[in-house]
């Protein structure tokens, strides 16, 4: 049996086109997560979950038609976006993804980053040896994620997004419909709260 986690994307898309039931669990498996804080971004924690379940369903009709000028999970993506923003315009409520009014307000000169995102002031060298032992750490897993899942929802989106799933800026931009200034606001507040969190946990 061909395992579906080693297939070419192109592999994978042919094969849930064809209605292969392993191809479609792999691609819940992975993506279901990042769709659901891309549709809790958008449309809140009570409606996040019927956005998913609405998206997977376009998805699945419209892969015949999938030109493939993008990555399946930018499209997959893209798609929930594209529902939860339908489903705000049928409640008739407003999109609201801003974090910021501007960057130099957001406060972007924070010092332990670059203009870009990078660390200018990294954390303090932990005592463990390499990264596998410092996140075998399950204290620090468990306040990492209780960090993340405290986010705002439009921080949480793009943190996820760009620092889990690596997507890029201006694919983020284009799901969340937000301009490139205000994602790295939100991907800054949503680092530095991390940063506060792991530098905490190295200081005791």
């Amino acid at each position: 049996m061909l395992c579906i986690r080693l297939m070419s994307e192109q592999e994978l898309i042919s094969k849930l086109i064809e209605g292969d039931e392993a191809a479609f669990r792999e691609v819940v498996r992975t993506l279901h997560v990042p769709m659901t804080y891309v549709a809790r971004a958008i449309v809140g924690q009570d409606s996040a979950a019927d956005v998913v379940q609405d998206a997977w369903v376009m998805a699945i009709k419209a892969l015949p038609s999938f030109e493939r000028r993008s990555s399946l999970k930018t499209w997959i993506l893209s798609i929930v976006a594209n529902a939860a923003k339908a489903r705000l315009r049928k409640e008739g409520r407003m999109i609201a993804m801003g974090d910021a009014q501007d960057v130099e307000n957001a406060g972007l000169s924070n010092h332990r980053f670059l203009g870009d995102g990078r660390w200018a002031d990294p954390p303090r060298v932990w005592h463990a040896d390499t990264p596998e032992r410092i996140l075998a750490s399950e204290q620090l897993r468990t306040q990492i994620f209780k960090a993340i899942d405290e986010l705002p929802e439009n921080q949480r989106a793009v943190l996820v997004l760009r620092d889990i799933e690596e997507v890029e800026f201006s694919e983020i931009c284009n799901i969340l419909d937000i301009s490139e200034s205000n994602c790295r606001v939100l991907l800054h507040r949503a680092r530095t709260r991390l940063w506060q969190i792991i530098d905490t946990l190295q200081s005791r």
